[in-house]
């Protein structure tokens, strides 16, 4: 079953022992396909509009008590951008400070390989996404942080596989 909107409030909200409000999110990326409809290597990651302004961004909201960090990226990711899809190894987690609040916050970033992309989302009249490359997502992104997960993100899919794979296993053991 699908969620049809997105939740809302704070009741259910995580804080970190600093008191600081836990957030997740999740960087959708896909392999294009080619003009003979065959997957190529060229990475596409998908950014969305922000609710309140014009900038672009990844998907990312609050962490709740009722989940997993990697389901709340899961939800994130389909409440905001309508796509669905694997949560890979977590890319890192940064302190940051709100633009709007002025309030320190913990941000979890992790890839999500899209599987499917759905033409109705909770999200939908209030948010646009937009398929590009990794270099014009790192341009048009309006968080640091969100720029450096990237950056991971790509440093990982582009070492060799073999490599990828131990590494994968590796930080995800030490995580």
């Amino acid at each position: 079953m699908t969620c049809v909107v997105s939740r809302t409030g704070r009741e259910l909200q995580r804080y970190n022992h600093m008191g600081r409000r836990q957030v997740v999110g999740c960087i959708p990326y896909r392999y294009k396909n080619g003009n003979d409809g065959a997957m190529c290597n060229e990475l596409e990651v998908l950014v969305i509009s922000s609710q309140k302004g014009q900038g672009l961004m990844f998907p990312k909201g609050g962490w709740e008590l009722d989940e997993s960090v990697e389901e709340a990226a899961s939800r994130e990711s389909l409440e905001e951008a309508g796509v669905l899809g694997n949560v890979e190894c977590q890319l890192g987690n940064w302190s940051f400070i709100s633009k709007s609040r002025g309030t320190y916050y913990e941000g979890y970033m992790f890839p999500l390989l899209v599987k499917e992309q759905l033409d109705l989302w909770p999200e939908k009249n209030v948010r646009r996404r937009i398929w590009m490359t990794a270099a014009e997502a790192r341009e048009v992104c309006q968080h640091w942080w969100m720029k450096e997960a990237l950056d991971i993100l790509v440093e990982r899919l582009s070492s060799p596989k073999k490599q990828h794979k131990e590494d994968e296993v590796l930080a995800c053991a030490l995580s």
